[in-house]
């Protein structure tokens, strides 16, 4: 029987999912992908989840595709047509994805990251687009890369394929923040706990406001449409029960007990 690659934990609504394969730097091979998959999607339709939280064993958080499984695969069959669904399945959770790097990220590894809502790194995690460095095109990360690192950093690192730090990171906006080593339990734990306090719904659909096409500048029809967004959640039983805690001077009713 295969020791599985992927471990799958819930603690305080917090659905904690670890990428378990050091022995090759958590590369993305079939197996993993597979379990990865899986993983997000069980957390994706577990009610008692609000937060998944995306981390690791090892030194390294992900070192982007299994190259040893793709040498002298055919096209398609490299797991380059199954690993957007997992891009997908972590940029369009509609619970929020905390990522936690203890390590490096390449490639793959950083699509993973730029999926994610929140990224905490430590400061001696390293980044770099390796793709071009092997003749290849970082062309599935750059859907959920490029929407969140500036033009700029985009022409630099992924033509160059050169490495970069946390720091950096954190400037060009991959990452949220970039923190010593002693910190970063507590860093993710103070992120868990503050996305634990949104409404589950509100939290979705605030999510697909951010990833929606943004709008050139405030217009009547973009007015309308935020309104009527809005209108909807102050109505809805969402809404209500938050409206009433908040007049009650007490917590809403899906914050996790503590």
């Amino acid at each position: 029987m295969t020791d599985e690659l992927v471990h799958y934990s819930v603690t305080n609504g917090a659905a904690t999912i670890t990428l378990d394969s050091p022995h090759n730097r958590n590369a993305l091979s079939a197996q993993l992908r597979r379990e990865l998959r899986d993983s997000l999607l069980r957390a994706r339709d577990d009610d008692g989840v609000r937060v998944i939280v995306l981390t690791h064993t090892g030194p390294v958080f992900c070192a982007g595709m299994d190259l040893k499984e793709a040498r002298g695969a055919e096209a398609g069959a490299q797991g380059v047509n199954e690993f957007p669904e997992i891009l997908e399945r972590i940029w369009a959770s509609p619970k929020p994805v905390v990522a936690r790097l203890a390590g490096p990220a390449r490639a793959g590894g950083v699509g993973m990251v730029a999926a994610a809502d929140i990224v905490v790194a430590v400061r001696e995690a390293t980044f770099a687009f390796s793709e071009v460095r092997i003749g290849v095109v970082p062309a599935v990360i750059s859907l959920t890369v490029l929407p969140r690192i500036t033009p700029r950093a985009a022409q630099e690192l992924f033509l160059t394929g050169n490495v970069f730090d946390a720091e950096k990171a954190a400037r060009i906006g991959l990452i949220t923040s970039a923190v010593d080593a002693a910190e970063l339990d507590d860093e993710v734990d103070r992120y868990v706990r503050a996305l634990a306090l949104g409404g589950p719904r509100a939290l979705a659909a605030t999510k697909e406001l951010l990833a929606g096409p943004r709008h050139a500048g405030p217009s009547k029809e973009g007015f309308a449409e935020m309104n009527e967004l809005s209108a909807g959640f102050f109505a809805s039983e969402e809404g209500q029960e938050g409206i009433t805690a908040f007049a009650q001077k007490r917590k809403p009713s899906w914050v996790p007990a503590e």
